[in-house]
């Protein structure tokens, strides 16, 4: 086994007194055991946003928050239609009520970064969508059905016509965009 210091590399960085000593405090207030720990997690965000700018067909997985103003389901209506219209990259949502006809929403997403952002983009244009943040990572999340040659699942549970069920919804999904 390849001892966790055989894998690591150093690295030695100058910075200005007052950003070292935010960095400290940042830190501290997190409660991390050392400096490496915060400044690796600030280089792996970086790189995500990175890969997502330069290879925007790179596939990613990640949340999307939101807190809009419910303002009589006119918004929610919205979110909804936007979720459906990008099934294939929402996995999941959350919603909770906040005060003030306030919610806040969180979505399960996965696909390529391009198509992530046009999410973003079409959700932030929803009129009472007041923060939208998307966080993402390279990690995928795993297969969520396999399906063997036989038709039968992981279980042996007969999965015949499965496919055919996903290319009626894919047929039905397309023809309400197409209308």
């Amino acid at each position: 086994m390849v001892s966790e210091s055989a894998s690591l590399a150093r690295l030695s960085m100058s910075l200005p007194a007052d950003l070292f000593r935010q960095l400290d405090t940042m830190v501290a207030e997190r409660g991390l055991p050392s400096r490496s720990q915060l400044i690796a997690e600030l280089i792996r965000h970086a790189l995500v946003e990175h890969e997502s700018l330069t290879r925007p067909d790179e596939m990613l997985a990640g949340t999307i928050t939101l807190v809009y103003r419910g303002e009589r389901g006119r918004v929610r209506h919205q979110l909804s239609h936007t979720q459906a219209h990008f099934l294939k990259e929402v996995i999941s949502s959350q919603h909770v009520f906040l005060e003030d006809d306030q919610s806040l929403e969180v979505l399960l997403v996965q696909g390529p970064a391009v198509r992530l952002k046009e999410l973003c983009d079409t959700l932030r244009s929803i009129r009472g969508v007041h923060q939208l943040q998307l966080v993402t990572t390279t990690a995928l999340l795993p297969p969520l059905y396999d399906q063997d040659q036989t038709g039968h699942d992981d279980a042996g549970h007969d999965t015949v016509g499965s496919e055919d069920l996903v290319n009626d919804r894919d047929l039905r999904k397309n023809r309400k965009v197409a209308a």
